[in-house]
């Protein structure tokens, strides 16, 4: 590097964002976590002892996954190699493996190999990291905002301990920002911030030491000399939402919408719906919910309900937004306040299991096609009673396969409509009873 390129670097280095400026640089300076950090824990100990293993540090956004990630690689002297799943792929993984090599075998230097959203990575991008992390080419750290039980694949997974980090606390962030203001790296004692604006740009993170940082510089930039309770919220204008729309509260905002609308929680609903609108969540992926829940939860109770949860869609996708917020309000009501009824993802479940146990059972010969004399001379459709040619539409017949024929999956609830549909069903099975019954039938 010349002398050019150094201070080149040192220049872009102090027009960085203060939350870059501020990360971290050993255990002494990281907020939080201490139920993992703290003394005598285990990633302290490790790291003390030079015995990190592989790790999954799994957490919401702005919790010190990168961070822990550069403090371990430093403070064990090995080399840190990073690559985001975003924006690497296989040829990424291997150019870094092989010069993980080439320093081990040159100068026994370990390389620890931080990837960033590691959940991003397909199962392809998974398998090429498994054989260098068994060989201990790499030691990895994968961070991610997403549970890694359902992300990460069971090979790769198994090798790794999870690490669980949680969102700071406001008393953390605190005393982060407090340093921020005073620290060189950061505002450098140039600007007074009141302590009740720090708590309110705290409060106003969500757990996220980025985002607190970031609101701080913000603040700072708009308050001149002095900020107090009242510049700080107008140089932010609104508290930020807690809701990442790749991370572990997405999943907890979405799950507490749907329980919310099968509870029949009309007031609910809207509200975790229109949270997730005002976070910028993507209305389509909620009306996508919506139509699954229409058939999940409601199903056959009310048939409309899987209507207008599609209208909604095709609504919006007409309107866009703002307006479009007008037919997903009127769905997301309508669901909520429909009667509910799990019958049909029930039956498809017990049907599935029945596949699944029982295998490829023999299609029965009376209902196999037959297109060729020689499947008619077989047997293949023969017996085969045509609903039309008998009063109603319908006539007793065995559909299943015969070592299936005293199952059944469906079972209709008697909520709304699907009340109509469990009288009809059950004097179909009357009817097949009966039939079982006459002497000289055949099964």
């Amino acid at each position: 590097m010349d002398l050019f390129e150094h201070a080149g670097q040192k220049e872009q280095a102090s027009q960085a964002p203060m939350a870059e400026r501020m990360r971290p640089r050993s255990l002494s300076e990281f907020v939080g976590q201490e139920h993992v950090t703290g003394e005598g824990r285990f990633l302290r100990r490790a790291i003390e002892s030079d015995q990190v293993p592989s790790l999954i540090l799994w957490g919401p956004p702005g919790t010190g996954k990168t961070t822990l990630a550069q403090i371990i690689a430093r403070s064990t002297g090995a080399s840190f190699e990073s690559v985001s799943a975003v924006l690497s792929g296989v040829k990424d993984i291997r150019e870094t493996v092989a010069r993980a090599q080439d320093r081990w075998k040159l100068h026994r230097k370990r390389t620890f190999l931080f990837v960033d959203e590691i959940h991003r990575f397909n199962k392809a991008q998974q398998d090429a990291l498994l054989p260098h992390v068994e060989k201990g080419t790499v030691t990895l750290i994968g961070a991610t905002t997403e549970n890694p039980s359902f992300e990460v694949n069971a090979a790769l997974l198994s090798r790794c301990r999870v690490v669980t980090l949680r969102g700071l606390e406001e008393d953390e962030l605190v005393p982060l920002l407090r340093r921020a203001v005073a620290d060189e790296r950061g505002l450098g004692g140039r600007v007074e911030v009141d302590d009740d604006a720090l708590t309110f740009l705290a409060g106003t993170a969500g757990g996220d030491a980025r985002k607190a940082l970031t609101a701080l510089e913000v603040a700072a930039a708009h308050g001149g000399t002095r900020v107090d309770r009242k510049s700080a919220e107008e140089a932010l204008q609104q508290k930020m939402l807690l809701y990442d729309k790749g991370g572990e509260e997405h999943y907890n905002v979405i799950s507490a919408f749907i329980k919310s609308m099968r509870g029949s929680d009309v007031d609910g609903a809207l509200y975790w719906m229109v949270r997730m609108l005002e976070a910028g969540e993507d209305p389509l992926f909620i009306i996508r919910r919506m139509v699954i829940f229409a058939s999940e939860d409601i199903g056959n109770a009310d048939p409309r309900a899987l209507g207008v949860a599609v209208d909604a869609l095709q609504a919006f996708q007409l309107m866009g937004l703002p307006e479009g917020t007008l037919p997903l309000t009127q769905a997301v009501t309508y669901l909520a306040l429909a009667p509910k009824s799990n019958a049909v993802i029930t039956a498809y479940m017990a049907a599935r299991e029945a596949v699944t146990n029982e295998g490829a059972l023999p299609v029965p010969l009376h209902l196999r096609n037959a297109p060729t004399k020689l499947m008619k001379s077989l047997g293949y459709g023969g017996g085969y009673k045509y609903p039309h040619n008998f009063e109603g539409n319908y006539v007793p017949e065995d559909y299943l396969p015969e070592a299936l024929q005293a199952r059944h999956f469906y079972t209709p609830s008697r909520n709304g409509e699907e009340a109509e549909l469990a009288d009809r069903y059950e004097a179909i099975q009357r009817q097949l009873a009966e039939r079982s019954r006459e002497p000289g039938e055949e099964g």
